[in-house]
């Protein structure tokens, strides 16, 4: 089931993301906000829209977050990779996506730390911040 449901996700969350399946959205709600007249506005008419997007909401989620996941474990593996065939990258940063949001904080701040007040990142942000 593993294959399929990475295909799955995969084709569902790629064609979620595309102009047509919006107009498609959009087509439904505009179909239901007309024939309201038509069903008297009855709890029914509004149950079916709720029922609806509650159905597909909770479906997606489960079906984005999954291509997120093998997108984000790619990029990962990606980037180790780039780490590893670097002279002189530091390889103990090869995994450091596991742990936790603590331990990566500190890492950062030693990283910020090492290049001093004027790191690279603010003498950027200060020649961007110039250009305007």
């Amino acid at each position: 089931m593993g294959p399929f449901f990475a295909h799955l996700a995969t084709r569902v969350a790629s064609a979620a993301g595309r102009p047509a399946a919006f107009v498609i959205a959009l087509s439904i709600i505009i179909i239901w906000g007309v024939t309201g007249p038509l069903f008297g506005w009855s709890d029914t008419w509004q149950l079916v829209i709720n029922t609806g997007t509650t159905i597909v909401t909770f479906l997606m989620v489960f079906l984005i977050q999954n291509a997120q996941n093998r997108d984000a474990a790619a990029i990962q593996a990606k980037l180790d990779e780039v780490i590893r065939a670097i002279e002189g990258a530091r390889n103990e940063f090869i995994g450091i996506e596991h742990l936790t949001e603590d331990d990566l904080d500190q890492i950062r701040g030693d990283i910020e730390a090492e290049f001093g007040e004027k790191s690279v990142r603010t003498k950027a942000l200060e020649r961007l911040i110039s250009r305007r």
